[in-house]
């Protein structure tokens, strides 16, 4: 399957939006990690074909075709789906897949047992630990994708496919980079999850990782609850925790006579995620520095698009390079490992997969200055979203 990026919209994905059926889900796949679980699948739309040029036309006219070594292939027109559960709510995933008929959305493995034949490509440590949940309650067999692969497989698709992934943050301030597809690489992938691994990367399928550190969104989230007593800090990053600019990450503490339970929640988990993200892009920018890497991407759904934690963290690698160097982030930061999982069906040659290209346009409240894009943020940008796109597929 060849994805081609028509455009790009939010679309719900709650419980109660309509189910799609069989025969227009394919390649489903999954990223479990120690805190989330993320979702990639492709559904099918029949009431469009798409021309070579990306033109949409209704239903009913001839089917348009594409050619790849000597076959033709029929184009179709479809989206790219995300969505995310909690993984303590791993339940929630298996009814939110059932619910949507998504069941279906894998290969058929012909050469498996008849019991071993419908396979999705999933990675993260939950793909191993939630087997046989998956195989029970579902009935999907977890074929099992390096991580760091999928980290760097999506990342370099997104990159070099969506015109508009990578941007950068300061100061309030957003601005989309244009990214040049031969003088990309090499570059430092910074992925925020439970810990943090920095990767190299030198190509497609060429990275080396690094660095890392185990100071990350599992030591805000563990740390930040034994701190506040909140039982879901998670929850307060949307709310009070940016009410305010303070750079000092526990320095008042020192000379203020009080104990823990005389700071506010909230002042409590600013500075505890001010001081991982700082320290983050601290040790970014000297491993950029140590391997001489022109750029930085940051990506995981510790970020999440929040403001606070992007200006963090470019401030931090702006200081330490005297501002030689900047963060750069990216739109679908959260689904890095998922994408690759998805990419991953062709590299395995299930069912014909093909997935080279996809040429996204610009969303309409962006506004374009010289080579750059000036957009306002909009709280996660990763949230309920589907990437439009047209398709071949044998």
């Amino acid at each position: 399957m060849e994805a081609r990026c028509s455009g790009i919209e939010r679309n719900s994905e709650d419980g109660g939006s309509k189910a799609l059926a069989p025969d227009e889900i394919s390649h489903l796949a999954l990223d479990i990690g120690g805190t989330l679980i993320k979702l990639v699948y492709f559904s099918r739309n029949d009431s469009w074909s798409v021309d070579d040029k990306g033109a949409k036309s209704p239903k009913g006219d001839s089917p348009l075709r594409v050619s790849c070594s000597n076959l033709d292939y029929p184009i179709l027109y479809g989206r790219i789906h995300f969505a995310k559960f909690e993984t303590i709510k791993v339940n929630e995933c298996l009814e939110f897949i059932r619910s949507k008929k998504l069941l279906h959305g894998g290969c058929w493995h012909h050469e498996a047992p008849v019991s071993d034949k419908n396979v999705i490509k999933a990675t993260g440590g939950g793909a191993y630990k939630f087997a046989d949940l998956f195989k029970e309650n579902l009935g999907l067999n977890l074929d099992k994708e390096d991580e760091m692969d999928c980290l760097v497989s999506g990342a370099n698709f997104l990159l070099k496919a969506v015109h508009h992934e990578a941007f950068t943050y300061m100061d309030g301030q957003k601005e989309f980079v244009q990214i040049d597809h031969n003088d990309l690489y090499p570059y430092l992938l910074v992925n925020i999850g439970s810990g943090v691994s920095m990767l190299k990367v030198d190509g497609d399928g060429k990275f080396e990782r690094v660095s890392g550190t185990n100071v990350g969104g599992g030591t805000f989230w563990g740390l930040g609850r034994l701190l506040t007593k909140c039982k879901r800090v998670i929850d307060m990053l949307v709310g009070d925790i940016y009410g305010g600019m303070d750079y000092s990450s526990f320095g008042k503490a020192i000379s203020e006579n009080k104990e823990l339970e005389d700071y506010r929640p909230e002042d409590v988990a600013r500075s505890l995620l001010r001081m991982i993200s700082n320290n983050i892009g601290q040790i970014s920018y000297l491993n950029a520095l140590r391997f001489g890497l022109k750029r930085i991407f940051f990506g995981g759904f510790f970020i999440r698009g929040h403001a606070y934690t992007m200006d963090t963290i470019s401030v931090a690698v702006n200081f330490w390079s005297k501002g030689e160097a900047k963060a750069m982030f990216l739109r679908h930061e959260g689904f890095l490992g998922a994408l690759g999982a998805f990419m991953s069906y062709e590299k395995n040659n299930y069912d014909g997969l093909m997935v080279h290209q996809l040429v996204e346009q610009v969303s309409t409240s962006a506004s374009y200055s010289g080579d750059k894009i000036h957009s306002s943020l909009a709280g996660d940008l990763n949230d309920s979203e589907s990437i439009g796109c047209s398709v071949y597929t044998t």
